[in-house]
């Protein structure tokens, strides 16, 4: 069996996620009632969850750990609905990644690979691709299976879900020191540049 995966932000597509992510949340906050403490940039910048090397930690859990940190509740899913309304992205799909997931899919199966902390974040950029959930056999974010890239775990969820093992899948993205790691666990790596044409066009 040969298998591909995709990363996603950066990859497949370009998403307008914010400069500030602790400012974005933060405002999001205040409009949902949240009394948000007046040093919220450094509390947002602290760990707060201890998590194993490689885990993902769910930027909800995150954010409510935070303001606990400062002694203040966010009730009910308030951090949770913030933090989804905060990365509400605009979505510009690369040239060539269409023709890339289709070429892939002609040789087995395709699936996604994506860091991301934030809830339905992934499904939304979708939807908002040239791209679609039903363009990939499996779909695997960091926040749903519990491991980031480079974490061996992370290729080995999208490898299973895949139907294979890491040593039959190529993972194609554009951070080597990231998305590269499939190559230390005997998967290969293939650079998107290479993999399919880059547009660099604003």
């Amino acid at each position: 069996m040969t298998a591909v995966s995709f990363a996603l932000f950066d990859t497949l597509v370009e998403a307008d996620l914010p400069s500030d992510p602790a400012a974005a949340v933060g405002d999001e906050l205040r409009a949902r009632g949240v009394d948000v403490p007046d040093d919220w940039a450094d509390a947002y910048g602290e760990t707060h969850v201890d998590a194993p090397a490689g885990a993902e930690v769910p930027l909800p859990a995150h954010v409510s750990r935070a303001l606990a940190s400062r002694g203040v509740d966010a009730p009910g899913n308030a951090a949770r609905r913030a933090v989804v309304a905060a990365f509400d992205p605009a979505v510009r799909t690369r040239t060539g990644a269409v023709d890339a997931v289709e070429r892939a899919r002609e040789d087995g199966p395709v699936g996604l690979l994506a860091n991301c902390a934030v809830p339905e974040l992934v499904g939304r950029v979708l939807v908002r691709s040239d791209l679609a959930r039903d363009d990939f056999d499996a779909v695997v974010t960091s926040v749903a299976c519990g491991w980031r890239k480079p974490d061996r775990r992370a290729f080995e969820r999208v490898a299973g879900a895949l139907g294979g093992e890491v040593s039959e899948l190529t993972h194609v993205g554009c951070d080597g020191a990231v998305d590269g790691a499939v190559a230390d666990i005997g998967g290969r790596y293939r650079d998107a540049a290479d993999w399919f044409p880059a547009d660099r066009d604003p």
